[in-house]
Parts: C-alpha cells; structure tokens; sequence
C-alpha cells in the first residue's frame, strides 16, 4: 500500500483515523465543549459571536464537518475546510468582559487551546471507551494533531506534541482558567442539554453522553466548573453510555449518529474507509506495519496554508 496524492494530509498508517472513527469521539467532542468553556478568552469568543444557544446542533455539526474534512479528506478538501474556518474567524474578535483583555479567534494562543483540548478530549474518550493504544500510538495521534492544528494558523511548534508535552501544556495554562458568567451558561447548556425543538429528538442520547463527557473532565476543572459529582455517578454515567455508542454501529444508530453530526462529517470518513480498509485500530496496526510507519502517519505537511498565512 502506498500513500496517493488524493490521501490527505493524514494517511492510511494514521492513528487518528479508529480514534475519530469511533462512535465515543462524539462524547469526547462534548468533554471538549466543557473544558474549553473555561478559557475566558476562547469563551468570550464563544457568547458574543457564536450562536450555540439557538442552534446547537447546526455548531456541532460545523465543527464535525471540520474535524471529518481535515483527518480523513484530501488535501482539497481540507484546504477548502481549513479556508473556510480562517474566514469566519476573521470576524471573531473584541474585548473580554472577565479579563478586559483584546481577544481574537486568529490569536496563536487561544488556536493551541481550542485544539489542544479537543484532539485530547477524543483522546481521553477512545481511552475509555475504545481499544487500549500503546504509548507510541497515543504519542503518533497527538502528533498528527499538529498538522491538523496549523490548518488554521497554529505554530506547529507550540502545538503539544506527544502525552508528556500535552500534560506539560495543560498545567501551564491551568493557572489562566476561570468560571464566567458565559462560561457557566456554556457548560450548563452541554451537560444539561435545554429541551428545544432541534434537540428534542436527540435528548435522551445527547443528555446519556453528555454525563459521560462530563465523567472524563479532571476532578479539579470539574470542581472549578462546579459541576463535580460522586465517582459512582461517573462509573454509573460510562456504563449507561457504552450500549448506546454499540447502537451507532447499528445502520438505526448511524441514522441517529448522522441526525446529530451530520452528513457533511461522514462522506471524507467513509470514502476513505472504501479506499483504505476499516477504520479500526486492528486494521491501522496492519497498515502502519505494511507501510513501515512507526511514528505519525503524516503524509504531508499544510505549507500552502502557512505560506498564505505569512504573506
């Protein structure tokens, strides 16, 4: 097997590809919402330019579309995805009410954040809920998030890199997380999902992986959003998730997976699995053995982007 220009920026040999194939990416996406929330800088963004509150579904599903496109699509399609998010945060940009600081969604900075906790987010959901990675495969993943983070303008260099630099990353900015006003109604809206038409008929799932999501923030950022709780209410809330994620391998559960994430998500994802084999880590450990790939499965690098970038 050898990589084709059509591959994308990620390859066959990727460890991100049965990470974000796997139905518990999704509750590690909402684990992502919560944590993120407590960057006042990234959540001042969030309320005055984001319109979470009156379509949560069509956010989630922007944000899908993004993830699927840039790990599974070629690099036009990424490049096309990656384009269109820089544009939109163009506009993102003002003065935090908490902190009085300028903030803006093209500062390298708040990029590492909002990256760094969503590619560990899905991390920490495969861990619990998908096979057990090595050590180097865990490592390879968060590697390849580097890539995937300067699409969209983050220095690869400040992009943590491996589990030790992301542990190293988080309690370097741990000091600088803070409950806002704007960030209690954010994390109160994920992890008790508002009874809206749009959400309706998701609710019980949604609200089902959404105490799951919660069960994987740290106890200490957990304590800080005020949303900490037992430990036998987290053992009860990953049991209660597991047979729902078993439902959307389920052609029923993939329709319901696709009411919530969206079509755009699926279709890089699923012409990749028809080109390369399954989206599993068994079948990513045969590839990256037949490839010889011991590291990232990186099969190119998005210098266009930074070019554009820096002119």
């Amino acid at each position: 097997m050898t990589s084709s220009p059509d591959t994308g920026y990620l390859g066959p040999a990727a460890v991100t590809w049965p990470i974000l194939s796997h139905p518990g990416a999704l509750i590690g996406g909402l684990r992502a919402l919560l944590i993120q929330s407590l960057h006042p800088l990234a959540m001042a963004g969030v309320a005055q330019h984001s319109d979470y509150r009156t379509r949560a579904l069509s956010r989630l599903q922007r944000t899908a579309a993004y993830v699927g496109a840039t790990a599974f699509g070629t690099v036009e399609t990424a490049d096309e995805a990656a384009a269109r998010v820089r544009r939109m945060h163009q506009r993102v940009r003002g003065v935090d009410p908490v902190t009085g600081k300028a903030y803006s969604a093209d500062d390298p900075e708040t990029q590492v954040w909002v990256h760094a906790v969503e590619w560990h987010s899905f991390l920490a959901a495969h861990r619990a809920f998908g096979p057990q990675l090595t050590p180097d495969e865990e490592d390879a993943y968060l590697a390849e998030g580097v890539v995937i983070a300067a699409l969209v303008g983050a220095r690869e260099e400040d992009v943590p890199a491996s589990v030790a630099q992301m542990r190293e990353y988080f309690a370097s900015v741990r000091p600088s997380l803070c409950v806002s006003s704007a960030a209690r109604d954010s994390i109160s809206f994920v992890s008790s999902p508002p009874i809206t038409r749009e959400l309706l008929p998701v609710q019980l799932p949604l609200r089902v992986f959404s105490s799951a999501a919660i069960a994987l923030v740290p106890r200490d950022l957990r304590r800080l959003a005020g949303i900490d709780r037992p430990a036998a209410v987290d053992v009860a809330a990953i049991a209660m998730a597991r047979p729902w994620l078993e439902l959307m391998r389920t052609p029923i559960g993939a329709r319901l997976a696709t009411s919530v994430i969206g079509g755009r998500s699926r279709a890089p994802r699923d012409r990749a699995e028809a080109a390369h084999g399954e989206m599993t880590v068994a079948a990513m450990r045969d590839r990256r053995a037949e490839l010889g790939i011991t590291g990232p499965g990186i099969t190119r690098r998005p210098t266009r982007l930074r070019e554009a970038a820096a002119a």
